[in-house]
């Protein structure tokens, strides 16, 4: 398989420790460790603990003070350079080493905070805010971690990247694989994800191969695969380094907002690495001193893929669910990132809950009110701030931050009417339909 001229660059840089466990373009693997309170295993490379079998994290400290970070960032605004212009890479001080004739970057993460009046009022609240991911390059929230997963994969020498998907992670890593030179595979669930997303996928050269069973099936064969074959690089939210990049959706909201975290931060879940990644990300830039405080944050999952936000209410273990709903993208009944999640919940005094169906097609009505679209599963942040105004946990003049995780056209197949409207070939016939409408 042809390689990027990255990717062989990559190959000169190789050094003693990292050439041990084959990897290019770096110091030497930085350590790993389990994300399950109190076991204390640890890893050179991999997404499992060798102990227990919890996921595996980074934590080593960045060695960076707060002065001297803010000052890099300063001279790197309006920069040139591509990887001072990714909202991921921009903050590379903050990232596990890699060479930058490594990185695979595609501008991700270069978002700006919108003002969304009409989802607001919507949702009961004064004002919002929406960070909507549908503006990187694949149309997700998805590519700020795959930059960094599938940067390290080539970098550990992969050949292939693999995952399971509803979709979106699925064209992220296609289109980062692409860039890297990489084969791109994709385990996905017969009939459970949407069309315009397995398009995309394959308009960037990967192969889709779909599994009978649901998104919890095609995982667990993609970890099983993943495991037999160091070749081939799982890049699913399992992987570190994916939540090593999406944490920096954290700081860039941050910077954004010099450095003041909002009342409230609220997402959609599904395997809820995403979640784990924002928590991580607003802990660190605590710890750092870049913020002085951490945000509330809030899970949103739909009605009917909703184990999490049950366990988070009931107060006990997760329980898999089989998923129903219309937001494919959240459609996941057996959360591989649910600890991680509740951690970070309880570190901010976040919660989790459900909002149904109708109510996530209403806020996506909202969304489109505003000029800004998304697909369902993104409205089910905007349905979420609704649900907490109902119960009264949140004041109706609280900074909120809603993500917006993916863009409108990732998905049609929803359970709405969206045949036009058919008009006679007449000015008084557009008029008459423009009148009613107003009406």
């Amino acid at each position: 398989m042809d390689k990027t001229l990255a990717r062989l660059r990559c190959a000169e840089l190789d050094g003693a420790a990292a050439a041990e466990h084959g990897w290019h373009g770096v110091g030497g693997p930085e350590p790993l460790r389990c994300a399950e309170a109190g076991c204390g295993g640890e890893a050179i490379e991999g997404n499992t603990c060798p102990r227990c079998g919890g996921l595996l994290e980074f934590t080593a400290p960045h060695g960076i003070g707060r002065d001297a970070l803010v000052q890099i960032l300063r001279d790197r605004s309006g920069a040139s350079n591509a990887l001072d212009r990714s909202g991921v890479w921009r903050f590379r001080e903050l990232l596990p080493h890699l060479d930058e004739a490594c990185i695979v970057s595609l501008d991700e993460n270069e978002i700006p905070l919108q003002d969304a009046p009409r989802s607001a009022a919507w949702s009961g609240v004064d004002r919002m805010n929406v960070y909507h991911c549908g503006r990187n390059p694949s149309g997700s929230f998805k590519d700020a971690g795959m930059t960094v997963a599938v940067s390290f994969a080539a970098a550990r020498g992969s050949s292939a990247a693999l995952c399971a998907s509803t979709g979106n992670t699925s064209a992220a890593m296609a289109a980062y694989a692409a860039r890297a030179g990489m084969g791109a595979f994709v385990l996905a669930p017969a009939g459970g994800v949407s069309q315009a997303k397995i398009a995309q996928t394959l308009a960037y050269g990967a192969h889709v191969l779909t599994i009978e069973g649901d998104f919890d099936d095609a995982l667990r064969l993609a970890r099983a695969v993943g495991a037999a074959s160091r070749d081939v690089a799982l890049v699913n939210s399992v992987d570190p380094y994916r939540i090593e990049g999406q944490k920096c959706v954290a700081f860039a909201m941050l910077e954004q907002r010099h450095w003041r975290a909002p009342d409230w931060v609220v997402l959609p879940g599904g395997n809820l690495g995403n979640v784990s990644a924002l928590g991580k990300g607003f802990r660190e830039a605590l710890a750092l001193g870049l913020s002085d405080r951490l945000p509330r944050l809030c899970v949103v999952q739909a009605a009917g893929a909703a184990p999490f936000a049950q366990a988070w209410e009931s107060g006990i273990d997760l329980e898999p669910v089989k998923a129903q709903t219309v937001a494919s993208a959240i459609r996941i009944g057996n959360p591989v990132s649910w600890r991680k999640a509740r951690r970070e919940l309880r570190a901010c005094d976040g919660l989790a809950l459900a909002v149904s169906d109708e109510h996530i097609l209403e806020a996506r009505r909202a969304v489109g009110s505003d000029g800004l679209g998304c697909e369902p599963a993104s409205a089910a942040s905007v349905a979420g701030v609704r649900e907490l105004r109902r119960r009264g946990v949140m004041r109706a003049d609280e900074d909120v931050v809603c993500i917006l995780t993916g863009h409108v056209l990732k998905d049609s197949s929803i359970s709405e009417p969206i045949a036009p409207e058919p008009v006679a070939n007449s000015v008084d016939a557009v008029l008459s339909a423009i009148l009613k409408e107003k009406k």
